[in-house]
């Protein structure tokens, strides 16, 4: 009900304010904000007339991790065996809810627990942050003013149309609310009553937590009885001349390319396209990744969080651990990952601005260096990369 006015909110700003002293002139201005979007006075009194700074949101927002988290380090923690019991476990016990959803939204149960079990382990734990303090904190803060004004505000409308208490509305440290870790506006956009009762309630809600869950994959564009991906096995002689979301080429390209299902068996080949991920390298898992897996995500840009997702929503369904376990690998500073863009700048291979992340162009810049002196293309930064480029 709250769609049509999102583009609206997501316009507002206030005036970027970086000091806890000026935080009391940035309420008001957000008060100011609040009432132009139509809010009620009442709510506005009982939210922005008590909000609190919160200085630990804004450390969160600010810290960036040292080191480049590994593929092992980050699946392992995620897809345990743990998490495939229990989305077994709720898999039945759900199972009616969950056939219901997956006829009217065409999303298979297992993906929904999987979702469930990575964002909040099943509902076990939705965050302790108070909404409105962070958001109007993180609103105040000039590095996202704009965005987290838009999103306070929207968080203000959902207290006002569902009579939520202020002190009910907790998350994360950036806004994200309930069993589904909802920011307010996919909140507002995408949320449904699922037990009937009127309103929809995220944190309470089983039922309108999945049904929701359901909804935004559908409304992101989920093809329906389309899995979303799987563990491949790449041939030695494969040159990775075709790597990562920029090349995707048909199932029937692959299969000619020599890639196998992960246990040797050759790929079903409907018509469908297809991209190769190495998040670890060529010494580790190798992934196919389907339209569904860029659904994945359009929820977490992430593409470590499309592979969780994905493989551990097969072995709730059923499936075995993956072939090729996830390589023991050192994590990498992001100081080293910056001299590694510059080292490429420097010998022509532009990788655009150092910034210790290595993204889509900076893979591809990698890539080509490693075709150059004669190391596997797959574009991942390995020990001998480094050596190469005097970067022991």
């Amino acid at each position: 009900m709250f769609a049509s006015s999102l583009s609206a909110f997501s316009a507002l700003a206030v005036d970027p304010i970086n000091a806890e002293q000026d935080f009391n002139v940035c309420v008001d201005n957000l008060k100011q904000q609040a009432i132009a979007a139509g809010i009620s006075t009442k709510t506005i009194d009982e939210t922005l007339g008590q909000v609190k700074y919160v200085t630990r949101v804004i450390e969160l927002d600010k810290k960036q991790p040292e080191f480049s988290q590994t593929f092992e380090n980050y699946f392992t923690k995620r897809v345990t065996d743990w998490r495939v019991q229990e989305g077994r476990r709720l898999l039945k016990q759900h199972g009616p809810l969950l056939s219901q959803l997956q006829q009217t939204y065409g999303i298979p149960p297992q993906y929904l627990m999987a979702f469930w079990g990575l964002e909040t382990n099943f509902g076990s734990y939705k965050g302790k942050m108070p909404v409105i303090d962070s958001l109007t904190t993180l609103a105040c803060d000039q590095r996202r003013s704009r965005y987290f004004s838009g999103e306070l505000l929207q968080a203000l409308k959902l207290k006002e149309a569902y009579q939520f208490d202020t002190s009910d509305m907790v998350g994360s440290w950036a806004g994200a609310m309930g069993h589904t870790q909802f920011m307010p506006s996919a909140y507002a956009q995408y949320a449904v009553d699922g037990d009937g009762d009127g309103k929809a309630d995220l944190w309470n809600s089983t039922a309108d937590a999945l049904s929701s869950a359901a909804n935004f994959l559908k409304q992101l564009g989920w093809a329906r009885n389309e899995r979303w991906g799987r563990e491949v096995l790449v041939p030695n002689a494969y040159d990775y001349r075709y790597l990562g979301s920029k090349a995707t080429l048909p199932l029937t390209q692959w299969a000619t390319l020599g890639l196998t299902k992960a246990n040797g068996q050759p790929l079903s080949t409907p018509d469908m396209q297809a991209a190769l991920y190495l998040p670890a390298g060529h010494t580790g898992p190798a992934f196919l990744g389907y339209d569904n897996f860029n659904v994945i995500m359009r929820w977490n840009r992430s593409e470590f969080y499309a592979i969780a997702v994905g493989h551990l929503a097969d072995r709730i369904n059923g499936a075995a651990p993956l072939r090729v376990a996830p390589p023991q690998q050192a994590n990498i500073s992001r100081d080293k990952l910056k001299a590694l863009q510059t080292k490429l700048n420097e010998k022509g291979f532009d990788v655009g601005t150092p910034d210790g992340v290595l993204g889509r162009n900076s893979r591809s810049g990698l890539q080509d260096y490693q075709r150059s002196v004669g190391l596997i293309a797959d574009g991942f930064p390995s020990d001998e990369t480094f050596k190469l480029l005097g970067l022991e």
